[in-house]
């Protein structure tokens, strides 16, 4: 709750026309519930854009229980914030919400409600009712399915809560006039707006896979999670798959990035997050930004292992092989099209091993026509669609310039980061050719055929493991000053780690330089268009040293490293 003192007197307020520099606008007020309903929201602002009679505004309802994250996303968006109580007291020509949670009845102009995931699929008890408990009596009826139930779209007077219902596929429309016939004047076929971005961001596929450093020869694996209990996150699967992940999935070959529900990064804190999730991103794990990066490793991903969220739903519709890790029934609609696709879809068994499901999968997949169609009747179309809706409802005509939504953004460059100590294979395969197999543990290799040695990071938590550690590596910018240069940074390493064989400076992708212990510096580096850790460069050259082989015999000829199907061709030169 907040008082009156705490109201804004600009754009709205009692005496907003004596300050405010532009008045008699229209007012638009998106009405956010969490951090999940508002970036659905934050899909459909740019409707708005560059339209000098719309003023826009936002608050919170403050009825979620997930209220963390919320106020520093709308600062971020820059529009003003009406707390709200004052909200409810505004007068606004437009409401605009993705969620029903909160008294959306309290406001005073007309609203438009749309799905904040794949349409309405998951059952969810209203505030004011009461469902069955564990142990309940059998009899009792399930929770109404949100968002598409009387319990959640009419008021108490039996009328519809929103003026307009946006559904993105007419089976909806089908469900809706089942379950809720008085609503159903209300539906308006308008597309999915966070499908359309995906769709027009498939041809930067590439370039997201670049920004997660997915290199040649790399399959990114991206876990997907939604919130509650019974998800892959909530259930026990998660916990015992990350480290069998990391230990049975060769770090050269696979990439891994997790995508989870804003409401599990809200609800617990992203600190608790990070801490539950801490030698799985020392492992090379990444944690996907929950509202700016995940469409885009979706994009990028080779496979998906999920559950019933909308997000795993969201990569079928892609074409991407998905695995499901948890697959509840009872949660969904048992008539919505992702409780089929939960109800058909690969299962992953946690009895055999992860390598062998995910390359069956990726290998056998046929993508199913299904989830896309089902996504949006009209993929392409929801900005104008909308625009049409939002500019009918307010009154007045729409611009002249077409109706777009933002692009998705490129992520920032985040590679994998191993700083857990390395459990690497090799085998002498040729002259000067090694096959290198680095696995990130915690538990052994599961192939354990090839010499076997351990290459730690210099910023490993087990600083123990330095001393037995037989390459010490890290990453660096060759000019990095604190570090003087990567000569002396080798120098400095093999005199603290007497018993360490090599130290290697990876500056870049293909380029390292490495020291001996008996101090021969060598440059390594890959031919034009390398993109693999050089890490595993210096640990093919360890091998090969170590097995009592010829330096002179790579220096002029070359290393070549296989790591998985991919050959990379070396050269070695001494300093």
């Amino acid at each position: 709750m907040t008082g009156a003192e705490e109201w804004i007197r600009v754009p709205v307020g009692d005496d907003a026309e004596r300050w405010a520099t532009r008045g008699h606008s229209r007012k638009v007020l998106f009405v956010v519930h969490n951090v999940t309903s508002a970036t659905r929201l934050l899909d459909v602002l740019p409707l708005f854009h560059d339209d000098f009679r719309v003023q826009l505004l936002v608050t919170c309802t403050g009825s979620s229980a997930f209220r963390a994250g919320v106020a520093e996303l709308l600062a971020e968006t820059g529009v003003p914030v009406v707390p709200w109580e004052q909200a409810v007291r505004t007068s606004v020509d437009l409401a605009v919400s993705a969620s029903f949670g909160g008294q959306l009845r309290a406001f005073s102009g007309v609203l438009a409600v749309l799905s904040h995931g794949v349409g309405y699929t998951k059952r969810l008890g209203t505030p004011n009712t009461q469902h069955p408990t564990p142990g309940g009596k059998a009899a009792e009826a399930a929770p109404p399915v949100f968002g598409l139930s009387p319990e959640w779209l009419l008021d108490e007077s039996g009328r519809p809560l929103a003026d307009a219902l946006v559904l993105s596929h007419p089976e909806q429309l089908d469900r809706l006039r089942a379950i809720c016939p008085e609503a159903a004047p209300t539906a308006v076929l308008a597309g999915d707006p966070c499908w359309d971005r995906m769709l027009a961001a498939r041809p930067y596929r590439e370039r997201y896979r670049r920004a997660l450093g997915v290199g040649h020869g790399q399959q990114l694996v991206v876990l997907s999670s939604t919130w509650n209990a019974d998800s892959l996150f909530g259930d026990d699967v998660l916990p015992s798959l990350l480290p069998r992940l990391t230990s049975e999935l060769p770090l050269d070959e696979y990439r891994l990035a997790a995508v989870l529900h804003p409401n599990i990064w809200h609800g617990h804190g992203p600190g608790q997050i990070r801490a539950w999730l801490d030698r799985a991103r020392r492992a090379g794990l990444t944690l996907i930004d929950p509202l700016h990066g995940w469409r885009q490793a979706l994009l990028a991903a080779d496979a998906v292992i999920g559950d019933h969220g909308s997000v795993t739903y969201y990569a079928a519709a892609l074409g991407t092989p998905v695995l499901l890790g948890a697959a509840p029934l009872a949660s969904l609609a048992p008539d919505a099209p992702v409780h089929a696709f939960v109800r058909t879809a690969p299962r992953l068994d946690p009895a055999l091993p992860l390598r062998r499901q995910l390359s069956q999968l990726i290998d056998g997949h046929s993508p199913l026509p299904e989830p896309a169609a089902f996504t949006s009747s009209v993929p392409g179309e929801s900005a104008p669609r909308l625009r049409r809706l939002f500019y009918d409802m307010i009154g007045v005509p729409e611009p002249d310039a077409p109706a777009l939504l933002e692009p998705l953004p490129l992520p920032p460059f985040e590679p994998a980061a191993h700083t857990v100590p390395l459990q690497v294979l090799t085998k002498l395969l040729g002259s000067g050719e090694v096959s290198v197999v680095r696995h990130a543990g915690p538990h052994a290799a599961p192939d354990g055929t090839g010499e076997a040695h351990t290459a730690v990071h210099e910023d490993t938590r087990e600083q123990s493991q330095l001393s037995l550690a037989d390459v010490v590596f890290r990453h660096g910018a060759a000019d990095d000053p604190r570090f003087g240069s990567p000569a002396l940074w080798t120098t400095e390493t093999l005199a603290r780690h007497p018993q360490c064989a090599l130290a290697a400076y990876i500056t870049g992708p293909g380029t390292c330089t490495v020291r001996t212990s008996d101090d021969t510096l060598l440059h390594l580096r890959a031919e034009p268009g390398a993109d693999a850790d050089a890490a595993a460069y210096a640990s093919a050259l360890h091998a090969w040293l170590a097995s009592g082989k010829s330096l002179h015999e790579v220096v002029t000829q070359g290393l070549t490293v296989h790591t998985g199907g991919v050959v990379h061709r070396v050269g070695v030169t001494r300093d």
